[in-house]
Order: C-alpha cells, then structure tokens, then sequence
C-alpha cells in the first residue's frame, strides 16, 4: 500500500482546477492581503479544519511575518488567544497519566472527556504544541514565562524505549499496553509514531532551551533507522523516502546539534548519516517543470519547494538546484488574488500558500524576511533579535 502524502492534515476540498494564471512576478501585496483575509475570517471550507485551527494561525501569522507584514496582527491578542489553548493538568500527579501537557488545537480539543474517562475528542498534541510556541516566538512573547515543566515532563513520556515519539498518550488499557519500537507519539501513549512528531519535540525542547523533555541520542538512533537505502528518509525505519520526512530527520538532528552548518563542506565522510546518498536522493527530486515532488513518480508540489528546499539549505546544497526554473513553477502556481496552490491552474490554500511563501524566501525574494530553516519561521523570530 502506498504511504499517503506527508501533510499535517486534510486538505478543504479543492474546486475544480481553474483558468490557467501564471504572473511574471512574485506579488507580495496579493499575499499580504490574501493571509490578513484569512486573518479575519476563514471560508467555510475550513469548517472541516477546525481541530487544525492552531495550525492554521501558525500558517497565516508566519506567512505575514515572512511578508515582512506582522504589523497586520494584533501582537497582544494573538498572545492571548494562543495561551487559551494550554493544556493544565488538575494536579501535580499527572505529568505520568498517558496524557500529554501541551496545547490543544482548538476549542473543540479542549471539550472534556466522557465520564467513564474516555476521550471523545483530540486533546493537546506535539503539532499544535510546536505551533503556539512558534507563533508566540514570532509576536515577541517570552517563552521563558510559560510553566513549561508539565509540558516537558509529560512530552518525554510520549517518546518510546526505541526513541521515536507519539503525537500524545494513550487513555485505554489496550493502548497502554501496546508497545511501539520508540520515537515519538504526537497526542497520547498508543497514539502513530513518526518522524514528523520528531521533529515537534526537537524544536519544541531547541524553542524553551530546555532538553528534558526528550533523550537526545535514543532520538538520534530512531533517525539514523529511518534513513532508507537510497539515501532519503522515511516516516519510520523501513518506510518509503519522502521529501516531508527526510526534512523531519535533517532538521532534527541540526536543532539537536548532532549535524553542523553547511554539511556538504565541513567532514560529510565522518557524518552520522549518509550524506552523500542522501544528497542524491534529494537532487533527483526536482523534477523537469522546475517543481519539487515528495517521492520519485509523482508530481511537483509547491509544498516541497519548502520540505527539499530547506533541507538542501540545511547540508548546504541549494546552490545545486536550477533555482531559476524552481522560481518559474512557484509562478504558475500563484493566483491571481493571492495565496499558493498545490499543483499549476488551482485554487489557493493555506498549508501551499504558507510553504509558497517560504520557498520564495529561501529563493531570497527581496522585501520578505530571512527564514530559520530548521524552525519554519523567520530568523528574526528564531533569535528574538
């Protein structure tokens, strides 16, 4: 069976493809105004979204601030809203009950659970967690004032004896029960593992300066197994490589320091991973229309002109890309009024419109922001500088 697309969620329905529309240009102002609308009040097509709308803030305020536009948000507002969403526990003897102390994604998360103790809703998860502390980094909010010692202490419970983490912890005797082989779970104990909910922890833990919250070598095992034969990384050991989990992987191991800057140029034969192959790999998915696809045999989609793009700024190697010819795609897929599409002649959406954006940033359009590659938000915002 095929691995599905790496997104972190489904997408709105897509109308049908319209009148192709190709500008000469990148068209900031289109984009500003297309993020602010979507700041103000999101189309109904999102309703499906609503467990998302965290990460879909995240989108629209990073979007903005990478237009060089924050100034278009209520900075005060915008933190106020974000810190609804923490997740507290009712004492201090549950930081150890299968539940992750984190932020929800929305309201619909935070509903209580039924009275025999089941959840009947999702509740606070790595995603949404790495997504309000992101966004409280980009309005200028000080992390250190948030009691993050619950939110570790509960997170390093996510990850498994091989390394890997959920996405959070399990609320049934069945699920506690179940043993994953390691990595991180992203929401409870008995919840998926992959690389994208390692990826959350480590830039979570890299944003509050704290490491307790996960065990950095069982960490860096899980993703040196998830390296597959032909150089690029999977979701999980022995999985197909994909273009999103070989960004997890790289990015990961640069936030945990086990990789340095530039790796193409300083020591690649004494990495831990296998660079050479995965830059390989990595070149050979970008495809003859000047796009990026996520796995060889498919498409170019403007989501991966981020996911391969930034991993090649990671090991030092975007100067080997046909940069001209990557510019010349992102073009055909930005619309008229604003916004990025997935594929050329469709309608925008918020998740290809926020990676359009930073592929144009890392191509160095002028008038945007720098991006901190590793942490998908402006180094300004990184550094708080």
């Amino acid at each position: 069976m095929a691995e599905p697309e790496l997104e972190p969620m489904e997408e709105p329905p897509s109308p049908p493809p319209s009148d192709s529309y190709s500008s000469p240009e990148f068209d900031k102002d289109r984009h500003v105004t297309f993020l602010q609308m979507m700041y103000e009040l999101l189309p109904w097509q999102y309703q499906s979204q609503e467990i998302n709308r965290l990460t879909l803030a995240y989108f629209v305020i990073s979007g903005l601030d990478l237009l060089s536009s924050i100034d278009r948000v209520d900075k005060d507002t915008v933190t106020s809203w974000v810190l609804s969403f923490q997740a507290h526990p009712k004492s201090e003897d549950e930081p150890n009950d299968g539940q992750f102390y984190g932020f929800h994604g929305s309201r619909t998360s935070q509903f209580p659970g039924e009275s025999r103790g089941v959840m009947s809703h999702n509740g606070s998860h790595l995603a949404s967690t790495y997504c309000a502390l992101s966004i409280l980094k980009i309005v200028g909010y000080n992390l250190s004032s948030i009691d993050s010692e619950m939110m570790l202490t509960s997170m390093r419970n996510l990850q498994q004896p091989d390394g890997s983490c959920s996405r959070a912890l399990a609320q049934t005797a069945l699920h506690l029960s179940t043993q994953v082989d390691g990595g991180f779970m992203p929401i409870h104990i008995g919840a998926e593992t992959d690389l994208r909910f390692m990826y959350c922890a480590a830039a979570i833990c890299f944003m509050l300066e704290d490491w307790r919250g996960m065990d950095k070598e069982k960490a860096k095992e899980y993703i040196i197994n998830c390296q597959s034969y032909d150089g690029g990384f999977g979701l999980t050991p022995g999985s197909e490589s994909h273009g999103g989990a070989t960004y997890c992987a790289v990015a990961s191991l640069r936030l945990m320091g086990f990789i340095g800057d530039d790796l193409l140029s300083n020591s690649a034969t004494s990495s831990i991973v296998n660079v050479p192959l995965l830059l390989s790999w990595i070149l050979q998915r970008q495809a003859m229309n000047g796009g990026f696809q996520g796995r060889p045999n498919k498409d170019s989609d403007t989501c991966y002109a981020f996911w391969v793009g930034a991993t090649l700024r990671i090991l030092g190697g975007l100067k080997f890309i046909d940069e001209k010819e990557l510019h010349g795609f992102l073009l055909t897929c930005q619309y008229e009024f604003g916004g990025f599409s997935k594929f050329p002649g469709q309608f925008p959406d918020l998740y290809h419109s926020y990676y359009g954006i930073t592929a144009f940033s890392l191509l160095g359009e002028s008038g945007m922001s720098s991006l901190c590659v590793e942490l998908g938000i402006t180094d300004q915002a990184a550094t708080g500088i």
